[in-house]
């Protein structure tokens, strides 16, 4: 299973789509991959909505009990940290051996601002297991999701399986994908603002917060909140010019904290590869992905900006 490969892509690698359009067809894309992994003693996880996860520990039977279960609704709320906190921390610890992933990061009911940052996931894992002897196995539910986000299915997974028939993607395209998500993010009329240098760091923070607080933030993630400030404007101070803008407003249940400088991300995993025990430093983003529910980002030549989301209670 799982054997075929684009034109250039990284064979030791395989990250295939698994389109599905009900509950028989996904057990049958998705056990049989579970139980192949076991057989050959591989390590297998399986990071899906809960639902999902029942309908796969329940075929398997006692077998579950081999499999990592992650409910991808909780760990990977936001996008951002699937990579680091529930993909790299499996196989990084099990790198003796080929290991085996499902990981579907993207359901109905995904919002309109979370969906460019799982397709950017998406595309991305190619980049962070390139090299690896690593298969991950992403079920896309084609009975509800729109013909758009199928599209982009193609286009970031190098591997396609439809029906049982499995083979390389002809629209596969993680670049282009990677920089049509790159949106630019405008600032909402009414945002509160800060423009801030070195030594206005604590000020910024505590503008923040305050703003946050007449807002309705609890005492609880306002502590978040604190933290997710001080990474952003200490790396726009630190790598980015010296100076930066905070801009903070309420948006539905969450308050979004958006810092903007005049610097410029080269690296497009900044942030979603886990920290090495010995690293000194380089932790800032990957910080605010932990600690935010969906993190958003655009660059260009004309500068950086990051925007955290962060429930209110």
């Amino acid at each position: 299973m799982t054997t075929a490969t684009a034109p250039g892509s990284d064979a030791s690698f395989v990250h295939p789509a698994l389109f599905y359009r009900d509950d028989q067809e996904y057990l049958a894309g998705t056990v049989p991959f579970v139980l192949e992994g076991l057989a050959a003693a591989e390590p297998v996880a399986v990071a899906a909505p809960a639902p999902r996860l029942e309908l796969i520990t329940t075929a398997l039977g006692p077998a579950a009990k081999a499999v990592h279960l992650v409910d991808m609704t909780m760990a990977g709320r936001n996008p951002g940290r699937i990579i680091p906190s529930v993909l790299r921390a499996f196989a990084d610890s099990r790198t003796d051996r080929r290991v085996r992933i499902i990981g579907e990061p993207i359901w109905p009911g995904r919002t309109a601002a979370e969906y460019p940052a799982c397709v950017q996931h998406e595309a991305l894992i190619n980049e962070a297991f390139s090299g690896r002897d690593v298969i991950i196995l992403c079920p896309y539910d084609a009975r509800s999701l729109s013909e758009d986000v199928l599209t982009d299915a193609h286009a970031t997974h190098p591997v396609l399986i439809i029906g049982g028939r499995e083979w390389a993607s002809d629209a596969y395209d993680p670049g282009k994908v990677l920089a049509r998500c790159n949106e630019p993010l405008r600032r909402p009329p009414g945002a509160a603002t800060f423009d801030f240098d070195a030594e206005a760091l604590p000020a910024v923070r505590d503008f923040a917060l305050t703003q946050a607080r007449e807002r309705g933030m609890g005492e609880v993630r306002l502590q978040d909140l604190a933290l997710i400030v001080a990474e952003l404007t200490t790396n726009s101070v630190v790598h980015a010019g010296g100076a930066g803008t905070l801009c903070l407003w309420a948006q539905s249940e969450q308050i979004v904290c958006q810092v903007r400088d005049v610097g410029r991300l080269s690296d497009p995993l900044v942030g979603r590869r886990p920290a090495r025990p010995d690293q000194l430093g380089g932790r800032g983003l990957l910080l605010v992905h932990y600690l935010s529910d969906l993190v958003r980002l655009h660059t260009d030549d004309d500068g950086t900006t990051i925007r955290s989301y962060v429930s209110r209670a």
